[in-house]
């Protein structure tokens, strides 16, 4: 009898501790911020430095210090333990919270070594993959030479390609005869940081591949298209050989220019910032990971965001790149709108990406994608989730890839 997946390891509960010791540590620091703008209100000071003098300081000090030791230890601990092994029996549940976790924070979990960081695997039922001939083949058996890799979006697991019981991955398997792979990676990173390590990753997977490939596909939703053009250039600049057999990207609701609720966030965070009370809870908006603040504008490299404060108020940093060359792309889009064109499908796109945005289009043209009208494709009366278990977004995936397999009637 399998072994019933464990919803928390050990790991995960020291992980989980160190977290809500950053935590604690941070919002100390509110704590001490509000209090110092209160005691400086004007004809409060001098009474506030009577009765308080350097006690205050001092105190929230030791706090934060209390709190620092505390991280550092279930750090340690954990780093002793260890993180998940791979072929542990995988708990959807757990899966999904942590891809939430991570893209939420999952920069900061990264940076402190924390082992709720998800590592970028390829994957397979949620077991990772080892980029080996052998162990491919042993993973394939039925390897075909036309490879589909899945990339998911942000705040989102590569089992959540499984959606109300479609999953477009093994539809592609069962219909056209490709062998899907799936990605998984922490979503809370920078785009173009996941966009290198997917191009490395891509390098390996492709030369290991356990029969010769003759049709390469990319399908990825959300953020997932944005790392899948990310890892073109720099497959571009650094001579990958998996470039050159790419033929094919699909993107599904892919916020090629930004979304609006990170640019409102953004916005926000600023004004609060310009309250005296206010200032110190600023910071909690700042809980936004770099891949959340990534999707402001849609950053694809390194130079879009470094030397820069992502939290600040500023206009469109990226230099305007085009889609790969070379490679087919289509891009189907998303609208809950029921016709096109009305208010709802102008401001709210699919709740989270604007059709404009996913259609790869711009004020600026130089800045705007160049997708045919034959390779694009709006469905209305459609959230941004259900890209991926409507039946008429998969007939036209379908269609696309294998040349007419699709249903001809258009959603819009």
């Amino acid at each position: 009898m399998p072994a019933k997946p464990a919803a928390l390891s050990l790991s995960d509960l020291l992980g989980l501790g160190r977290l809500a010791a950053d935590a604690a540590h941070g919002v100390t620091g509110i704590v001490e911020h509000m209090h110092a703008s209160i005691l400086d209100t004007p004809g409060l000071a001098p009474l506030a430095r009577g009765l308080t003098g350097g006690v205050t300081r001092l105190v929230y000090g030791g706090v934060r210090g209390a709190f620092r030791l505390t991280g550092e230890g279930l750090g340690n601990m954990a780093a002793l333990v260890g993180p998940n092994p791979d072929d542990q029996p995988v708990s959807r549940g757990r899966e999904i919270a942590l891809a939430v976790l991570n893209g939420v924070v999952g920069d900061h979990l990264a940076d402190t070594g924390n082992p709720l960081a998800l590592p970028m695997r390829f994957r397979r039922d949620g077991r990772a993959l080892t980029l080996e001939r052998q162990a491919l083949a042993e993973a394939f058996p039925e390897a075909t030479g036309k490879l589909a890799v899945l990339l998911h979006g942000l705040c989102m697991s590569d089992l959540q390609w499984n959606r109300q019981n479609h999953d477009h991955g093994a539809a592609l398997a069962r219909d056209l005869g490709y062998t899907p792979v799936y990605l998984s990676y922490n979503s809370g990173l920078h785009v173009s940081t996941n966009g290198r390590a997917f191009a490395e990753a891509l390098e390996a997977l492709v030369a290991a591949w356990p029969t010769k490939i003759d049709d390469f596909v990319i399908v990825g939703h959300s953020m997932g298209g944005l790392v899948a053009r990310s890892a073109c250039l720099v497959a571009e600049a650094e001579g990958h050989a998996w470039r050159g057999r790419l033929n094919t990207i699909v993107f599904l609701g892919t916020p090629h220019h930004g979304a609006p609720l990170e640019r409102v966030g953004n916005w926000v965070d600023v004004v609060i910032g310009k309250t005296p009370y206010a200032a110190a809870f600023a910071r909690l908006g700042k809980l936004r990971s770099a891949g959340v603040t990534d999707l402001r504008y849609g950053n694809l490299m390194d130079e879009d965001w470094q030397g820069r404060d992502r939290f600040a108020r500023q206009a469109d940093p990226r230099r305007p790149t085009s889609l790969p060359e070379g490679v087919a792309c289509y891009t189907i889009v998303a609208t809950t709108a029921a016709a096109p064109g009305d208010l709802k499908d102008l401001l709210l796109g699919d709740g989270l990406v604007p059709v404009a945005s996913a259609l790869g289009r711009h004020k600026e043209p130089a800045r705007s994608l160049d997708f045919p009208p034959d390779r694009q494709w709006i469905a209305c009366e459609t959230g941004h989730l259900d890209l991926l278990s409507r039946r008429d977004v998969y007939e036209r995936l379908a269609g696309w890839l294998g040349q007419g397999v699709a249903s001809s009637s258009p959603a819009r």
